[in-house]
């Protein structure tokens, strides 16, 4: 009766055992289907993932990314053509902002905010062109205009139109007048041709303008000075 008893009891600790063998089987077979590493299997989710090729979305910067910072296609001398005009549109616009505060000729004032105006526009084309081209302007005006701009803030009255439409008038757009036109011939690329091309009009017109100018703003100044003059000796 015990030994039977032992039997049976073998024949039901083998029964549990043969269950759990198919389980396990069960599960492999299972997690071998759905993709999912199982227990036995040599790939884990990290290596996985460190095959997976990596994506680039829209809003990250590749390797071959553009913008800005992209090389020019332009040659140096077309850069040196853009960086120029930018250079003397700034000054322009500067000095004609300071004029506008200092002056007290109303022809000085008038002549000034054309200069604000229409070399603000001069800029703009300028950033136009470079934008597109991808040429680094500069922000700020260099150390000679620099050394201007503190030369006429030093000054007032006709002392102040004097030095502004003597330097800022007839001498940078003279320099300005040369410099496009040894830029016409110079310059390769179309759009910067086409640049230089209509902003040189402009200058001229600037140019016989501020040279008039000054001839009437110096003659006034020297009536004012003899009429003052008069009237002192017959004190």
């Amino acid at each position: 009766m015990l030994r039977k008893n032992v039997i049976k009891a073998m024949l039901g600790l083998s029964a549990v055992a043969a269950l759990f063998a198919v389980m396990n089987v069960q599960a492999q077979t299972t997690a071998t289907d759905t993709g999912m590493p199982g227990a036995n299997s040599p790939t884990t989710v990290g290596q996985a993932t460190a095959t997976r090729p990596a994506t680039t979305g829209a809003g990250q910067v590749g390797a071959t990314g553009s913008g800005t910072g992209a090389p020019s296609t332009l040659s140096r001398t077309d850069q040196k053509i853009l960086k120029d005009m930018a250079m003397a549109n700034m000054a322009e616009v500067e000095a004609g902002r300071m004029a506008q505060g200092k002056t007290k000729n109303e022809q000085v004032r008038n002549f000034a905010q054309q200069m604000i105006d229409d070399h603000t526009k001069a800029l703009d084309d300028v950033k136009q062109v470079a934008q597109a081209k991808g040429v680094a302007l500069p922000t700020e005006l260099d150390t000679t205009h620099k050394r201007m701009a503190d030369r006429m803030a030093a000054r007032s009255g006709d002392e102040f139109d004097r030095v502004y439409l003597e330097r800022a008038g007839v001498y940078d757009h003279k320099k300005t007048h040369d410099m496009l036109h040894k830029a016409q011939s110079r310059a390769k690329d179309a759009d910067v041709k086409a640049l230089v091309a209509r902003t040189l009009p402009v200058v001229d017109q600037h140019l016989t303008a501020v040279q008039q100018l000054n001839k009437d703003t110096a003659r006034g100044s020297s009536r004012t000075q003899g009429t003052t003059g008069s009237s002192d000796r017959k004190d």
